[in-house]
């Protein structure tokens, strides 16, 4: 939702952060709360009679009841991607949120029929899309909600699933494909974690895995595996993701802080 010159104060609970708990008591509280309310209050007159929601019912799935609006902001400004890096890129994902990261990064955005963002996603088809995308791009991001999904609804096998399909029909495939390319660099990493136990986000460094084909010189250990214990006693930590993206690029020196 587009609010012109509202509110940007409100408190708003992202839904996921509350998974299972009776929802009255985080309602949108603040400045501009009573017009967001007013929307929460309208959507569940319209809801119930929406095509969507009647078909939904009509497969025995629960019918939405309610729009939660959470997450606000105000448009960023930052620097274009190739400005900064002077590389093309393009982004795969089937979140809003992430493809307007990539807009206001200069990315081309590729849109990838049967991407969902869940468990149902079309894995393959970022794959595919993604190398095509490299024929004229210098830079591709694909972004998979999946495993954080399964970490909202607290599903321990359905996490595992979604890890190994991205691992064989998303990483695995484009390492594959990547081989035509004679020079290239993967990284594999998640954005945050979302773990079982407390079914929301939680704010710690996270583990990533880069390979590339003229290897990375300033790097002096290598670990046999991929997985939160293994990186955090690697002891080779970034502060930020700039520091990060900086070493994956190799577009100027940078060592783990």
């Amino acid at each position: 939702m587009v609010w012109s010159g509202g509110e940007a104060e409100p408190v708003c609970t992202p839904p996921h952060d509350i998974s299972g708990r009776e929802f009255g008591t985080y309602l949108p509280k603040g400045p501009g709360a009573d017009f967001l309310l007013s929307l929460m209050e309208e959507s569940q007159k319209i809801l119930p009679g929406h095509p969507v929601n009647q078909n939904r019912i009509l497969m025995q799935k629960p019918p939405a009841t309610s729009i939660w609006l959470w997450g606000q902001g105000r448009r960023p400004s930052f620097p274009k991607f190739y400005d900064r890096y002077q590389l093309h890129g393009g982004i795969i994902s089937a979140v809003d949120l992430l493809k307007g990261i990539g807009i206001y990064l200069g990315f081309e955005v590729i849109n990838v029929p049967g991407a969902t963002g869940y468990f149902d996603t079309n894995y393959s088809g970022k794959a595919d899309y993604a190398l095509r995308a490299l024929e004229h791009l210098d830079f591709m991001f694909i972004h998979i909600e999946a495993p954080d999904e399964a970490g909202h609804n607290g599903d321990i096998q359905a996490k595992i699933q979604a890890v190994e399909d991205v691992d064989r029909l998303v990483v695995g495939k484009i390492m594959e494909g990547l081989k035509d390319f004679p020079n290239h660099h993967i990284m594999v990493l998640p954005d945050h974690f979302t773990p079982i136990s407390v079914r929301t986000h939680t704010n710690e460094p996270v583990p990533f895995c880069i390979y590339s084909t003229d290897g990375f010189p300033s790097v002096e250990s290598r670990a046999e595996h991929f997985d939160e214990q293994t990186a955090h006693v690697s002891g080779f930590v970034f502060s930020n993701g700039e520091e990060l993206m900086n070493f994956f690029l190799k577009k100027e020196k940078a060592e783990p802080s």
